[in-house]
C-alpha cells in the first residue's frame, strides 16, 4: 500500500513496500500522466538544445546549467491531453516551432526508476525550416538559451558542455540514441 509522506500540487513524496518488505520512498507527480521529451531536428542538419537552470542541480552545486531538450508534463495544465498533443504543445511553447512530422520513438522510459514513478515518451520532431512561429517561453526562467548544433558535431559539443561544467540530462542522451535509428 502506498502512503503519501509529503504532498504538494506538483510533487508527492510517497512510500511503499518492496517485495522483500523494505520501505521504499519515491517521488510521484500527481498532476501528470507522462513526460514528453522532444528532439527537434531542423532541415535534417541541426538539433535544437535548451540551456536550462535547474534549481536542484544548482542547490547541490552539481552544475550551474543543464543541457536538455524541449520537454513537459502530459496533462498537467491541459486536462485530457494526449501524448501527441503534449509533444506539439511543448515544442511550440519551449522552442516556438511547429513540426512537419513527429515520430514517437519510445514510450514508458523510466527516468530514474528507483527514485521517481514517472515515465517518459521520446519523440523526434522533424522540422523542414527553422521558423519560429511564436515567441518561446522561458518556463519561469528555467530556459536561458536555445542552441542549434550541427548533427555532425553533437557528440563533441556535448563533451565540451560537460567539460565546462554543464550537466546533461539523461533524457537528452536517450533521445540521441534514436537519432539515426
Amino acid at each position: 500500500m502506498n502512503k503519501i509522506l509529503y504532498d504538494t500540487k506538483y510533487l508527492q513524496l510517497k512510500s511503499t513496500k518492496s517485495k522483500s518488505g523494505h520501505d521504499w520512498v519515491y517521488a510521484h507527480r500527481p498532476n501528470a500522466k507522462d513526460v514528453v521529451v522532444i528532439l527537434p531536428i531542423i532541415n535534417n542538419e541541426k538539433i535544437l538544445f535548451l540551456k536550462e537552470e535547474r534549481p536542484p542541480l544548482q542547490a547541490e552545486k552539481v552544475a550551474k546549467y543543464c543541457i536538455g531538450l524541449p520537454a513537459g508534463l502530459v496533462g498537467d495544465e491541459r486536462i485530457g491531453e494526449s501524448i501527441e498533443d503534449a509533444i506539439k504543445a511543448e515544442l511550440l511553447e519551449e522552442a516556438g516551432l511547429v513540426a512537419d512530422r513527429i515520430e514517437i520513438k519510445t514510450r514508458k522510459m523510466a527516468s530514474s526508476a528507483g527514485c521517481v514513478s514517472e515515465t517518459i515518451t521520446i519523440a523526434i520532431a522533424y522540422i523542414n525550416e527553422y521558423n519560429v512561429v511564436q515567441k518561446p517561453v522561458s518556463d519561469n526562467g528555467i530556459i536561458v538559451d536555445r542552441i542549434l548544433v550541427d548533427k555532425s558535431n553533437i557528440y563533441s559539443w556535448l563533451q565540451e558542455q560537460e567539460k565546462i561544467g554543464n550537466a546533461l540530462t539523461a533524457s537528452t542522451l536517450a533521445a540521441l540514441f534514436y537519432l539515426e535509428r
